[in-house]
């Protein structure tokens, strides 16, 4: 199968997950590009859902489902993303498309999150993919001279600006054997907005698509 293939197993495999009534988030990205068209093939009977993008938000509309907002909804049930990279322990980089700041609220209003990736995403070590942090305009310089001292190599996502209004710092480069706790650090420079680090809310649940077929992780559930 060749990567797309895989993408749209996982999405396959994401679509399982779905019961009707659910208040279900939509993240953002190819691989869930394919869930929504699935959903828009099977139609499930859902009490809402969540976009975390303009661009998931206008796929969604366009199979005739009109996306609500947190503020309406509460908590919602289950939130289906992909991810960057991401660890067998539910560790994830997400922000290559520049979502990074409502995916991360949506997944921490989620009870359960469902990342959804082909085997090319999984890594032992977060950060061969440059970890993306959304930054307010004015302090898109000052932050990157606090990201140098942290030993990454950062560069500015020139011409896009996140659909919060923002930048992004695309940072290569920084040891990321501590995940969690550099997500921690990096959230407290002034000037950030989040990070795209998935560390204190992972994922609950893994669909890895592979060669072999769909593997499912459950990184937080005992043994």
């Amino acid at each position: 199968m060749d990567q797309d293939q895989l993408k749209q197993a996982a999405a396959r495999a994401a679509l399982e997950e779905i019961r009707e009534g659910m208040l279900l988030g939509i993240g953002t990205g190819s691989t869930v590009n394919h869930f929504i068209d699935l959903l828009g093939r099977h139609q499930p009977r859902l009490a809402g859902v969540v976009s975390s993008s303009e661009a998931s938000t206008e796929r969604l509309r366009a199979i005739h489902l009109e996306p609500t907002t947190l503020n309406e909804t509460g908590d919602l049930d289950l939130y289906i993303d992909g991810a960057d990279e991401a660890t067998r322990q539910g560790h994830l980089i997400k922000g290559g498309g520049g979502a990074l700041t409502r995916e991360k609220i949506i997944a921490a209003a989620s009870r359960r999150f469902i990342c959804i990736v082909d085997e090319s995403k999984l890594r032992g070590v977060l950060g061969e993919f440059p970890l993306p942090i959304e930054v307010i305009p004015m302090a898109r310089a000052y932050v990157s001279r606090e990201l140098v001292k942290f030993g990454g190599r950062p560069e500015w996502r020139s011409g896009f600006i996140t659909d919060n209004g923002n930048e992004i710092l695309d940072v290569h480069g920084l040891d990321l054997l501590n995940a969690a706790e550099m997500e921690r650090r990096l959230n407290q420079l002034a000037g950030v907005v989040t990070v795209g680090l998935f560390t204190r809310r992972p994922a609950d649940v893994l669909l890895i698509a592979g060669a072999r077929g769909v593997e499912r992780l459950e990184p937080g559930k005992p043994a």
